[in-house]
């Protein structure tokens, strides 16, 4: 969320910004939201004109009164009277016009960075660097699901019969290689200095609107009938509403968390073939890593942060590579983003297995972090970045250590994890 002032006194900046996103629609708000805003300091400044004369004329009671001239207090009492009605309908009208400044403050998009790529949606975003050599074998590789099925470690059937589409059941193998995955990945972020934490899985609904849009709340989550809780669709929801409401010391900082978490998604418009089997579901568990930092610290946090999911890939042998986002795939908190993408032998291309992210001060702003520095308290920064999401990185795994007798060989750095094994046979 932005600035009120940077908004009244930078219309044009925020047109473009939005014009860049290709939203269009959303230009006349800003026009609106001034308007607003310019109506309700109007009003605050007569309200404290009012509280100023009220005052003044409070002294004059006062001093009628010790004169004994009652008839002239009382006259002024009634002035002070009506003063008080209108001070009640100027503070019930601020409140009016502060509920819809705060809803189209909500929807305008936050700022991109300078250095993010004009286009219109994920189509046009930028490849930056490969990693590994992308190797298609000699031999077919099976669709995710039917590699699973040959070791038993799917039941699809059954879970739609329990839960409906978007569900699965893992086993054996199976199973415990998802499980090795999120361990490796917890112990990998723990060895690069990030604190582990498991957060809560529900959050209530001013956090909802602290961390994400309003198109991403009603596309993503979960809500608890009766309740004002929410299922997270990602642990970064917990992590950061975790500082909400809090004044950090600038020697406390930055904070770096590595999360787990279930995460449970609407997953609205997920179609296509390659949106079957585990690539696209409605719960799956994810090792996630945030930061909160001084504003000038963020763009290299940001570095760091995706770059820890690439090497993450490239310790267990899978081809990645990264990719800048264009304004028209940000969501409207976010100020930079790339996305990590790992490569398909199947498909023959790369498809995406993690996104990383910097929300400048927007989300800082909704949940009221901030600094107390030597000039006085400013917002901090928040990141987030995904380390591993087991689903996708599964059929990743599966793809690009599949052996010709169908076999899928363990990496050596996550044989621990897998009690020695080697391989899955």
């Amino acid at each position: 969320m932005l600035d009120m002032k940077f908004v009244r006194e930078n219309p044009d900046i925020v047109k473009q910004n939005i014009k860049n996103k290709f939203q269009d629609q959303k230009l006349e708000l800003v026009d609106e939201v001034i308007a607003l805003d310019a109506e309700k300091r109007a009003a605050q400044q007569e309200a404290d004109n009012l509280r100023g004369a009220r005052n003044k004329l409070s002294k004059q009671i006062g001093a009628l009164m010790g004169q004994g001239k009652k008839e002239e207090a009382e006259e002024i009492k009634k002035q002070v009277a009506a003063e008080a009605d209108r001070l009640a309908a100027l503070s019930e009208k601020e409140k009016e016009l502060d509920e819809k400044i705060l809803k189209i403050m909500m929807t305008i998009p936050n700022i991109i960075d300078p250095s993010v790529p004009i286009g219109k949606d994920d189509s046009e975003n930028v490849e930056v660097q490969r990693y590994g050599e992308p190797v298609v074998p000699d031999f077919e590789i099976p669709y995710h699901t039917e590699i699973m099925e040959k070791f038993n470690g799917i039941d699809l059937d059954s879970a739609r019969k329990v839960a409906g589409n978007g569900f699965y059941y893992l086993m054996g193998d199976i199973a415990r290689l998802h499980s090795a995955v999120i361990a490796y990945a917890r112990d990998f972020m723990i060895n690069r200095g990030f604190i582990y934490c498991v957060p809560p899985f529900m959050i209530r609904s001013n956090v909802v609107t602290g961390v994400m849009s309003f198109a991403e709340m009603d596309a993503m989550m979960y809500k608890i009938e009766g309740e004002d809780l929410y299922l997270i669709g990602t642990s970064e929801h917990s992590m950061i509403g975790k500082f909400i409401d809090t004044i950090l010391q600038p020697e406390t900082l930055p904070q770096t968390l590595t999360s787990y978490s279930p995460c449970f998604r609407k997953e609205k418009g997920a179609h296509g073939l390659e949106e079957r089997g585990v690539y696209r579901i409605h719960q799956f568990e994810k090792q996630e890593m945030i930061v909160v930092c001084e504003p000038e610290e963020s763009p290299m946090w940001f570095d760091k942060l995706w770059q820890n999911t690439v090497d993450l890939f490239r310790s267990l042998d899978i081809p990645v590579r990264t990719l800048e986002c264009c304004s028209g795939d940000l969501a409207d908190l976010k100020v930079k983003s790339v996305d990590v993408e790992a490569w398909s032998p199947r498909q023959k291309k790369y498809f995406e297995v993690g996104s990383c992210s910097n929300l400048g001060d927007a989300q800082a702003r909704r949940l009221k972090i901030r600094i107390n520095g030597e000039k006085g308290k400013y917002f901090a920064h928040t990141l987030n970045n995904t380390v591993v999401a087991p689903p996708r990185m599964l059929i990743a795994f599966l793809e690009n250590n599949l052996n010709a007798d169908g076999s899928v060989s363990i990496p050596e750095a996550l044989q621990p994890y897998m009690g020695g094994q080697k391989v899955i046979k």
